[in-house]
């Protein structure tokens, strides 16, 4: 092994001593009888946030090591790659002494969480001190910008053939049909066009883990991740449009009835049934337990009354999947189902041409191609078979199971928002002249580029590190909402300094940066806010059972 790797791995080890004493402060605060306490997770929230950060910085440390392992013992490492580890140890590092970032002005500090001492442990490690002085600094990021400039990137290798072939395949797919029309789609606020989404079920991106027996590719969630990645480069919401088929897919694969499944899952996987997530409440957000709309028994069906919003790509879709009460007599998360409820597309008719159902679009400022819908429920008629898996009152459970492939697939979506950032971002450096010279031979402008490319790596690597353990069958939902966390950070953070290094143009319609800024910014809100994986992750941690 490399004396840099050396470093890496002790320096990771290191990092995760530090994160048990964290974890150790937070048990005292949070669950100082050895079971977590609701309304003291409550109260030092803002502790137990910060433990949740601080271990999901030492995840992706130690998931940035296995990276530079794998390449190295594939013979694939390269200068680029060891710039990489050393700049992303070296912040990261830094960070973990002197505050993780939470947000943009929320910054959690080894004092507040009395880790003064296990801070100094750290620093002291001989890895550590080599990265702190040696790591993120000038050299380090104006050598690996040159080679950026030079058109190298980090070793992006998956040790499998069929995956390196995925990225590949829809890498091409995005330069060709997505990357060159995405603003105009942006600005017209458009639907992306029918024949675009034709290529893509073509290309299985509705099926990539529903099983073959169905139609699916039954490739798995890192392949999922490969191709959402890839499709955000171009655009979020090409990325996106696969989220529903995969949740839809995920639920009714691990939940349907054997007809369920035989009716629905070959569909989806084709693309000839577009499904659509319908959760949220206008009153509710996060809060689940607390959704109020209500599906009862009516004929040969159920009934559905109720709204629900920022329903995506709800006019265009044909089936809903929708969570609903079905025992008033209930409370909380068990009396919520499950159901399967088809509906015609929208078209000349109407967006909503279905009796009992209507839906007004919500104009948002990114993340179109799809729409954003409000729905009214007043008496829309489901089969009765509609009921997932037959099964009454597990909604709920049924939803959760899907959480994770979800947060993982959002992670990846952010991870292609970032390198679309950085990638117009360089390109702008490199093109852009002031004061005789391109931008990129600023150090400020270099700097932003080289932690851009850093962090993007980061975050990658810790998403494919959830998305394999999502395939080998193990829990994983700590891991996803880390994943989650640093990405939609990054990507956010990505996209704030291609403005930036952009400048006024950054901010004017024309220009792609204005487009990336705004879909970034979604990422760190739905499929659970920032704050909420914080509290999935912090409390996942300390109750953690395996």
């Amino acid at each position: 092994m490399s004396p840099i790797l050396d470093q890496a791995l002790e320096a990771a080890r290191a990092a995760a001593l530090f994160t048990e004493a964290a974890r150790a402060r937070a048990a005292l605060a949070v669950a100082p009888s050895g079971t977590l306490d609701g309304a003291a997770c409550d109260r030092e929230q803002r502790l137990l946030h910060g433990f949740a950060w601080i271990a999901t910085t030492s995840a992706a440390l130690a998931a940035l090591a296995d990276w530079g392992c794998r390449a190295e013992t594939a013979g694939r490492s390269r200068p680029l790659d060891a710039l990489v580890i050393r700049i992303g140890f070296g912040e990261y590092l830094h960070q973990l002494l002197g505050g993780v970032p939470m947000s943009q002005n929320e910054m959690v500090r080894p004092a507040e969480l009395g880790l003064d001492e296990a801070a100094r442990r750290l620093a002291d490690t001989p890895a550590v001190k080599t990265f702190l002085s040696g790591g993120n600094v000038a050299e380090a990021r104006a050598e690996f910008v040159g080679l950026l400039a030079e058109g190298a990137r980090p070793d992006e290798a998956l040790d499998d053939e069929t995956l390196d072939l995925v990225r590949e395949q829809f890498r091409g797919f995005t330069a060709a049909r997505i990357a060159p029309h995405a603003h105009a789609w942006h600005l017209a606020d458009a639907l992306i066009p029918d024949a675009v989404l034709s290529e893509m079920a073509g290309l299985g991106v509705f099926g990539v883990c529903i099983e073959e027996a169905y139609g699916g590719l039954g490739l798995g969630k890192l392949a999922m991740c490969i191709v959402s990645e890839e499709l955000s480069r171009g655009w979020i919401c090409a990325g996106s449009l696969g989220t529903r088929s995969e949740i839809a897919g995920e639920l009714i694969g691990a939940n349907g009835t054997a007809e369920q499944k035989a009716r629905w899952l070959p569909g989806i996987a084709s693309g000839a049934v577009l499904p659509t997530a319908v959760f949220t409440e206008p009153d509710t957000g996060s809060d689940l337990a607390s959704l109020r709309t209500r599906a009862t028994r009516k004929g040969e069906g159920w009934s559905i009354h109720g709204a629900k919003t920022w329903i995506t790509h709800a006019a265009r879709a044909d089936l809903m999947t929708v969570l609903v009460r079905t025992d008033p007599d209930t409370p909380g998360h068990g009396g919520l189902s499950m159901l399967l409820a088809p509906k015609r597309r929208g078209g000349e008719a109407g967006a909503f041409p279905d009796p009992g159902l209507e839906g007004s679009e919500i104009e948002v400022l990114g993340y179109r191609g799809m729409k954003e819908y409000v729905l009214s429920f007043d008496g829309f008629h489901v089969p009765s078979d509609a009921l997932l898996g037959e099964e009454p009152g597990r909604g709920f459970r049924q939803l959760m199971s899907t959480f994770e492939g979800a947060r993982i697939q959002t992670a990846a979506r952010a991870v292609g928002v970032g390198w679309n950032a950085l990638e117009l971002a360089l390109r702008y450096a490199q093109e852009r002249r002031q004061f005789g010279r391109p931008l990129i031979a600023f150090p400020r402008v270099a700097d932003k580029i080289a932690l851009m490319a850093t962090e993007l790596v980061l975050a990658r690597e810790l998403t494919y590190a959830a998305a394999r353990q999502k395939d080998r069958g193990e829990r994983c939902d700590i891991e996803a909402g880390m994943a989650k966390l640093l990405a939609a950070r990054a990507a956010w953070s990505n996209a704030d300094m291609n403005v930036q290094i952009h400048g006024g143009n950054g901010y004017a319609l024309e220009y792609e940066a204005s487009r990336v800024l705004c879909d970034a910014r979604i990422l760190n809100i739905f499929e659970g806010a920032a704050e909420i994986q914080a509290q999935v992750v912090g409390r996942g941690l300390l109750a953690d059972r395996r």
